[in-house]
Formats: C-alpha cells, sequence, structure tokens
C-alpha cells in the first residue's frame, strides 16, 4: 500500500469514528473539537486529525468558523429563522431555474421514493430518513444547473440537517412531520415539470416556510436557546 493510500484510510477512518462519536452524542451540538485531543486519545499525527476534520465538514457534521476550532453544529431559534428564510429564496431559485432548463429530475423523484420507503417502515431509521430528505434537496439544487447555487445550499443544508438528526436521536420524537410534508415533496417535481418556471419557484419557497414549522415539531420547548441580548 502506497503512502498516499495508507494516509487516505487513516483520515477516513478517524472521521468515521469521530462521526460515530457524534451521532452517539458523545459530542454534542455545539462542542468543540480539539485536534491536539483526539489526536492524543486516537494516538496519531495532529495533521490526520485535522484531515478527518475536514472530511465531516464536507459532510456537515462539524462546522468552523475563521480563526476557531471545528465544533457540532448547533443553532439558536433566531439561526433556524434566518436560514429558512435564506433556504426559502435559494431553493425556490433553484426550482424556478430547474423548471425553466426542463432539467432531469429523476435523483430528485429518486430520493423523494427512498422516503417514503423509510417512512413506511413499522420502525423509522431517522438516520436514513434524514440522509434521503437532504438528498432530495440536494438534487433539487443540482437541478438548478448553477454551480455556485448548488454550493452555497450544500454549505447551508448539511449542517442544518446534521443538527435535526441529532436533535431527533436526542428528543426521539416520532416523524408524524415528515408524513404531512411528503404530498408537498411530491407536488413541488411534478410544478416544476409541468408548470411555468415562476409558479414552480414560489411554491418551493413557500413549502420551505411550511418545512421550518415540521422541522421545529423535532425540537422540545426548551430544546433551543434564544439568543442572548446584549447587554
Amino acid at each position: 500500500m502506497s503512502t498516499v493510500e495508507s494516509s487516505a484510510l487513516v483520515k477516513e477512518s478517524l472521521a468515521a469514528r469521530m462521526r460515530e462519536a457524534i451521532v452517539e452524542g458523545r459530542l454534542r451540538p455545539g462542542q468543540r473539537v480539539i485536534e491536539s485531543e483526539w489526536a492524543r486519545q486516537f494516538g496519531v499525527a495532529q495533521a490526520s486529525v485535522r484531515e478527518a476534520i475536514n472530511l465531516l465538514i464536507l459532510d456537515g457534521f462539524l462546522v468552523k468558523s475563521a480563526g476557531r476550532s471545528a465544533r457540532v453544529p448547533q443553532y439558536t431559534q433566531e439561526d433556524i429563522a434566518q436560514i429558512y428564510e435564506v433556504r426559502g429564496a435559494l431553493e425556490g431559485l433553484a426550482a424556478q431555474l430547474a423548471a425553466a432548463r426542463r432539467a432531469d429530475l429523476t435523483p430528485i423523484e429518486l430520493a423523494l421514493n427512498r422516503m417514503e420507503t423509510a417512512l413506511a417502515k413499522s420502525e423509522v431509521d431517522v438516520k436514513d430518513l434524514l440522509e434521503n430528505d437532504l438528498a432530495f434537496h440536494l438534487a433539487l439544487a443540482e437541478a438548478s444547473g448553477n454551480p455556485l447555487l448548488s454550493d452555497m445550499l450544500g454549505r447551508l443544508l448539511r449542517p442544518l440537517f446534521t443538527f435535526v438528526l441529532l436533535r431527533m436521536i436526542e428528543t426521539r420524537v416520532n416523524t408524524e412531520s415528515w408524513l404531512r410534508d411528503l404530498p408537498r415533496h411530491r407536488e413541488m417535481i411534478y410544478l416544476m415539470r409541468e408548470s411555468e418556471p415562476a409558479l414552480a419557484g414560489r411554491f418551493v419557497q413557500h413549502c420551505v416556510s411550511r418545512f421550518m414549522t415540521s422541522a421545529q415539531a423535532v425540537w422540545l420547548p426548551d430544546a433551543i436557546p434564544k439568543r442572548r441580548k446584549k447587554s
């Protein structure tokens, strides 16, 4: 095995173990990931931990601001409201562009089919459900044909869906809100394929605002901290 292949395996293994720690709650929302501590714990070079962290950032399991340590995604109620405002505008634009260019919507339909399959099980695998819900919206972004828009939505959605997953695991909430929203997902596809682009865009933007209400159902009343006012 070459040095390059060995290095890739190390960082992927580290990323998998850190991802497991996040999903199992050993790393909690908002908690910082200190490279030196994980390097000591795993007995590896700090550079390897940094590379693993970068993989997790790409997948949305960690976020990082300039000059700060990576951390597990954590949002306030105000953050969530602002994210959904931006998300609605961007996904609405993506739908309008996809409809205008008559994009192939098959990847979006396949993700929705997998969501329906996940919800039909007697015991819903929350991780599977959220992965396919994210895949639906990333495929919508991709269908726009605009790489910049797709990249912006990916950066916005991956940490958000990770946070939702962690909250659902922690609160053990049911998935009824997803069942109620499935028809809207199906209609989004229909309108992108059959209606005027502007109408498809407005409908998707409206749906995203409804999805925020559904998403809030996964949090207990005091689960998301409110942003403290500055004195």
